[in-house]
């Protein structure tokens, strides 16, 4: 009986994992490569507010578009903003110390073929006209927040202005990925990673 042995050479885990850039960039070895996309949010509101902030990090440049000043502000208290009155800050609570976030009343000249933007609100009233502009934009992918059991209240908005079925039909609705999401920071996320999902071709599940 033989007490010898054949040696087994184990390749450590750190030094598998650094022959693939992505295992790089995702344990902090290396940079996010440069990104070009933009994540437009139509609306002031909570769930724009965890959306713009969950695409910042993922490498989005951050717009938040809103037609209505005093909302963009921060100073409607039906915009779901912090106190603050006639001084508040230039961007609604939450929002104004996002780095890089740009904030606009209307989308001409911010989007391109990078660009999904996320309709956060459909009780609006200008969102007929916010969704019109979008889809007449260069804008690679065009969404609504809504609950697919009830009436999509686009549609009607969109075909009052006279924009053609074709064009309504590119607006997705439901959008993100099913998880169950109720608070707004649930529903951002939800919605980021079905975006995320979308861009890479990838069902979004736990299927690989």
């Amino acid at each position: 009986m033989s007490d010898s042995s054949t040696a087994i050479s184990v390749q450590p885990a750190a030094a598998a994992d650094h022959a693939d850039p992505a295992c790089d960039v995702a344990h902090g070895r290396a940079p996010l490569p440069p990104s070009t996309r933009t994540l437009v949010a139509v609306f002031t509101s909570p769930v724009a507010r965890f959306l713009l902030g969950y695409a910042r990090d993922a490498g989005y440049r951050p717009v938040l578009i809103d037609p209505d000043p005093e909302r963009l502000a921060g100073r409607n208290d039906e915009a779901g903003a912090g106190p603050g009155g006639p001084d508040a800050p230039d961007a609604p609570d939450g929002l104004a110390a996002l780095d890089g976030l740009t904030a606009a009343t209307a989308l001409a000249g911010l989007a391109d073929e990078a660009t999904d933007i996320v309709v956060t609100d459909h009780h609006r009233p200008e969102l007929g006209s916010v969704l019109r502009d979008a889809l007449a934009s260069p804008a690679r992918w065009v969404g609504i927040l809504g609950n697919p059991r009830h009436p999509a209240p686009h549609i009607p908005a969109l075909a009052a202005l006279g924009v053609p079925d074709e064009q309504i039909a590119r607006v997705h609705r439901p959008i993100g990925l099913n998880i169950g999401s109720r608070a707004p920071a649930e529903i951002a996320l939800a919605t980021m990673a079905g975006l995320i999902a979308d861009r890479n071709g990838r069902p979004g599940g736990f299927e690989f």
